[in-house]
């Protein structure tokens, strides 16, 4: 039986356009349904969904979703699906997946299996992109407010680049640098195609270490450009090289993201390692 995991809260559809999804769900035959209410609920549900016998587990809902359900599928051979109705779907959009309803429930139907790597941050998996310093803190700001989607993170963004000031960090125990963000990619992008390190692969067993060094918001701008333009390797103030472990010396309780989630650094060590293969995806 195939078993959907739905985040009614994920994306700025309305009411009417949900309805009809679940429509669409129910009219498909040997299925079952769930639905979250809170944030980290889909990870139970998925797990209910593996004690019925689910021959495949398909996520509805952003990369909040999406990870909670492929944390813990990771090692199992319950592939994922994926419908991609989030905020930035870095994960769904790095696959190519469709981002239309139809078109990607169709897919997760039908699409073949590969495995992917999967990323570990202390004991918590993620599957894009997590990192520390001005994303985590748009990040923060954006988890802060009650509307979703891109004009909104963007405006996050923004206020935040006038208000952030650089973090000190230790990479292996090394001496303490400046940054104005690290990040560790699995995929190429955080999401809505703003590519943070655009030559990531999620089959070769590496991840990559993004540093941005501090800047002026005159070379934020440009940076922002770079985003989306697959370029930011290019620039002076970035550094990319591909690791497979590396551990992070930073304070505890200060911001940190997990595939765009916020949340905060619980120790003053972050060890950070990769899990090749792990994880069964549909594409």
């Amino acid at each position: 039986m195939i078993h959907f995991i739905y985040n009614p809260n994920a994306g700025i559809q309305n009411e009417a356009q949900k309805k009809q999804w679940l429509e669409i769900l129910h009219a498909i035959p040997n299925v079952f349904i769930w639905e979250t209410t809170k944030p980290l609920e889909a990870i139970a549900l998925t797990r209910k969904a593996i004690e019925q016998k689910a021959s495949r587990i398909i996520a509805i809902g952003g990369d909040g979703t999406v990870n909670e359900v492929a944390s813990v599928l990771a090692e199992t051979t319950i592939p994922l699906g994926i419908i991609p109705i989030g905020s930035g779907n870095g994960l769904a959009r790095h696959l190519q997946l469709p981002l239309q309803f139809e078109a990607a429930l169709s897919k997760a139907l039908q699409g073949k299996e590969i495995a992917i790597d999967v990323g570990k941050i202390n004991d918590r998996m993620f599957f894009c992109t997590t990192g520390i310093g001005f994303d985590a803190a748009v990040a923060h700001r954006f988890s802060k407010g009650s509307n979703r989607g891109f004009i909104n993170y963007a405006k996050s963004t923004i206020h935040t680049l006038f208000h952030y000031k650089p973090i000190e960090i230790s990479i292996n125990n090394g001496s303490k640098e400046k940054v104005f963000s690290l990040t560790i990619a699995n995929a190429n992008q955080f999401g809505s195609n703003a590519y943070i390190s655009p030559f990531s692969d999620l089959q070769d067993a590496q991840l990559e270490m993004v540093i941005i060094k501090p800047h002026s918001i005159v070379k934020a701008a440009i940076l922002a450009v770079r985003l989306f333009n697959k370029t930011i390797h290019a620039s002076k103030k970035v550094s990319i090289r591909s690791i497979k472990q590396v551990t992070i010396q930073y304070p505890k309780g200060m911001p940190i993201h997990v595939d765009g989630e916020a949340l905060e650094t619980e120790s003053d060590d972050i060890f950070i390692s990769i899990e090749p293969q792990s994880l069964l995806v549909i594409v």
